[in-house]
């Protein structure tokens, strides 16, 4: 049966608009970008078997133009589409972030942190810098390491939130094994920054670790 002929509080697009997008499932919301399904079946199936063909929502997401245009009913235009859409949603939160809005509340912090470091298959530490109000100055991935770990050198911090002229900073970083817990050494290198910082007059206000769909604010869970 096509979407059309489907009850009006079943369709994805009236659904959405009448109950907001957080009320539809992956299906539903990956369908209304499809808009239109293939022969025999709607856009609702073809993105349920998108979503089993590559393993979930995120993994189709990140799937690069070949694996994603040999899937049936995908091509080189819903692949353009689809970035477009990411890095607008890309976007709009780095202006979120950067249009004077102090970062007092961590839940949009985590979703840019999210966006910019998750991907990684190997550790980035990075660092948020702001100003007296807590709005941000710059984003910057200070330093690159393997799967396991990354070296954080706390005068290089220093030395980068000095030449910001920052307040306060807000530190990230992911781990590629998908689990957002702080081991030991996060716990020594975040004492050890924030110390380093304290000299100079600099506030920490948080650690926050990014996993695979997951993170950790050390702020939230009494860390710091």
């Amino acid at each position: 049966m096509a979407i059309k002929d489907w009850p009006a509080d079943e369709r994805p697009r009236e659904k959405l608009l009448q109950r907001g997008a957080q009320a539809l499932s992956d299906a539903e919301l990956l369908a209304i970008f499809l808009r239109t399904g293939v022969t025999g079946i709607s856009a609702v199936d073809l993105a349920r078997e998108l979503l089993t063909t590559f393993g979930g929502l995120r993994a189709l997401l990140e799937a690069d133009q070949k694996q994603f245009c040999q899937q049936h009913g995908l091509g080189p235009a819903k692949y353009a589409q689809l970035q477009a859409v990411l890095e607008m949603s890309h976007r709009h939160l780095k202006s979120t972030l950067s249009r004077g809005i102090s970062l007092n509340d961590a839940s949009d912090t985590k979703l840019y942190l999210q966006q910019r470091l998750r991907h990684y298959t190997h550790e980035v530490f990075a660092c948020l810098f702001l100003d007296n109000k807590h709005r941000l100055i710059a984003f910057d991935e200070l330093f690159h390491g393997t799967i396991d770990g990354a070296s954080v050198y706390p005068r290089e911090v220093v030395k980068q939130a000095l030449a910001h002229n920052a307040s306060a900073v807000i530190f990230s970083h992911n781990h590629p094994s998908g689990i957002a817990e702080p081991s030991q050494a996060d716990q020594h290198i975040t004492q050890r920054l924030k110390s380093a910082l304290e000299l100079v007059d600099i506030r920490v206000l948080d650690h926050i670790i990014i996993g695979d769909g997951e993170s950790l604010s050390f702020a939230e869970k009494g860390l710091l």
